[in-house]
């Protein structure tokens, strides 16, 4: 039998059951799954409510995909249900930004249970917005606890929900609660926070705009119209110089064309002047032949 998908509001009403469901032990040890139990992968809730929150979310996770994109045990995804109670499909949450280290492949999923998988996401990025923000610093928060996620961040992309705009945790094994890593204000204003678990330094630039860094390169993790963007650029500059380069051959050629019939314009030349040589040789001889003969017919007469 489906358990029946609860609404939003009914979820935040529930939320004090949901936490019990998250704390450890919560399921049966002898526990077994039910297989007739599916797991819905939407949860009828908008993807983002404004631009402002679809795309810091889709372009930490293009960023961060690109990152791992070599590890086969990093997961990293977006808006994706996470289901925590086995054979509950009605507890369940949607972070905005999940990684997952030690997964079990990289293969697609539509949602992500955590008996089956054996863990919790890692890392979790909440993007603010006018109707989630106070659950995402309350609720949320003691949930992702309980859930062991070793860090959680929350951006708020409009400026207007909480200051600064970044909060960022890291959860103390100890006591299971989640402890603050220093957000650094510049002069400028800018936002800087590293993620030791990540091991990348996020950024609020000018704009509110949350980019991600290497701070080994200092380089910026692109995102995928970035990434699309240099692809293009690389390409054109590479037909340009391919371009050049047949221009140059044909230039080349062209010059060895000229230079070919230039040597053969020269040896006709020579050609010509020897045999001009050649003539004017043979006719001082027969002049000088004329003179002889002359001279020798004086002589006799």
């Amino acid at each position: 039998m489906v358990s029946k998908p609860r609404t939003a509001d009914t979820l935040a009403a529930d939320f004090p059951a949901l936490l019990d469901a998250a704390a450890p032990g919560a399921s049966a040890a002898d526990e077994v799954e039910d297989p007739t139990i599916e797991y819905p992968s939407w949860d009828g809730e908008p993807m983002a409510e404004t631009e402002k929150q679809y795309l810091p979310m889709t372009h930490t996770v293009a960023a961060l995909r690109y990152r791992y994109r070599h590890r086969d045990d990093v997961y990293v995804i977006g808006d994706m249900l996470v289901y925590y109670r086995m054979n509950r499909n009605d507890i369940r949450v949607a972070p905005d930004v999940f990684v997952v280290f030690g997964a079990i492949g990289r293969h697609p999923r539509d949602s992500w249970l955590v008996w089956q998988e054996g863990k919790a996401p890692d890392f979790v990025l909440e993007i603010a917005s006018q109707g989630t923000w106070r659950r995402d610093l309350r609720e949320k928060r003691v949930l992702y606890a309980r859930l062991g996620v070793k860090e959680y961040w929350c951006f708020d992309p409009t400026g207007r929900c909480f200051t600064p705009a970044l909060i960022a945790e890291v959860l103390n094994p100890e006591t299971r609660q989640y402890e603050s890593l220093p957000v650094v204000e510049e002069a400028s204003g800018e936002l800087r926070c590293f993620s030791p678990l990540l091991g990348v330094e996020f950024r609020v630039e000018a704009g509110l705009q949350l980019r991600i860094y290497d701070p080994e390169t200092g380089e910026r993790l692109r995102t995928l119209e970035e990434s699309e963007d240099l692809l293009r650029a690389e390409t054109e500059a590479r037909r340009e110089a391919e371009g050049t380069i047949i221009l140059a051959n044909a230039a080349r050629a062209d010059a060895e064309s000229a230079a070919t019939i230039a040597n053969a314009g020269r040896a006709a030349a020579e050609a010509a002047a020897a045999l001009a040589n050649a003539e004017r040789a043979n006719a001082e001889a027969q002049i000088q032949a004329l003179q002889e003969e002359i001279r020798r017919l004086r002589e006799q007469g």
